[in-house]
């Protein structure tokens, strides 16, 4: 059972995930909250396992409560719900440990997939969106917020990896990743779990960040 706290200002919105949540065997919501100081309240009573956390909230915002709580509880997956406006707010949440994002438009079939893919370790970035992915890790990885990679590690890279770690840089999903090298999904995400492990990296998103910093896109001799 993964349980879930669900964080926004707008009653309809929570409610509304509330019930499609809780019609999930596999899912459970342990609360509903409308502003950021009340989802640190909740998340220290209640401890889920993932948050959809509205970015922008009375109080306390989304990127200051991610902040907080993976301070505090990192092992507690956080999805970020955002809108196409809200750059600066997912830049910085990524930044401090957010597992990814997803548009609010999203069907309830994508949201419960994305929870179940936090949960298990995986990052998620909306397929959707990946160009405006790539700008963001392009802008935390021109900042000051740095992934350092040894070079032994690297080195223990196979060309396929490396392929592979290309297109995450370009913001591809696990789906076209797989339709561009001809590879299962499945295979798809074995290879980016051994790369996660050979790196050393928490998930797809710092995975990435890493790549656009490396800039492996532009050295072909490694692909």
């Amino acid at each position: 059972m993964i349980k879930v706290l669900v964080a926004d200002d707008q009653e309809l919105i929570r409610q509304s995930l509330k019930i499609i949540l809780s019609s999930k065997e596999n899912l459970k919501v342990t609360d509903t909250v409308a502003d950021g100081q009340a989802v640190i309240r909740s998340m220290r009573k209640e401890r889920p396992d993932v948050i959809l956390m509205d970015i922008r909230m009375p109080k306390m915002d989304g990127v200051q409560c991610t902040k907080i709580i993976k301070e505090n509880c990192p092992e507690i997956k956080i999805i970020i719900l955002t809108t196409f406006d809200d750059d600066e707010y997912v830049y910085n949440a990524l930044k401090f440990g957010a597992s990814g994002y997803l548009l609010k438009g999203c069907s309830m079939d994508d949201l419960v997939k994305a929870i179940e893919t936090v949960y298990s370790g995986r990052a998620l970035i909306n397929p959707d969106i990946a160009t405006k992915v790539v700008r963001l890790f392009s802008q935390m990885a021109r900042a000051n917020y740095t992934i350092p990679v040894g070079q032994k590690r690297m080195k223990e890279l196979t060309k396929m990896e490396w392929k592979i770690i290309s297109q995450v840089e370009r913001g591809a999903s696990n789906k076209e990743i797989a339709e561009t090298l001809n590879l299962s999904d499945g295979t798809v995400r074995n290879y980016i779990s051994t790369i996660l492990n050979k790196l050393q990296l928490r998930d797809r998103t710092q995975l990435a960040i890493w790549a656009v910093q490396t800039g492996v896109d532009k050295k072909p001799e490694i692909l």
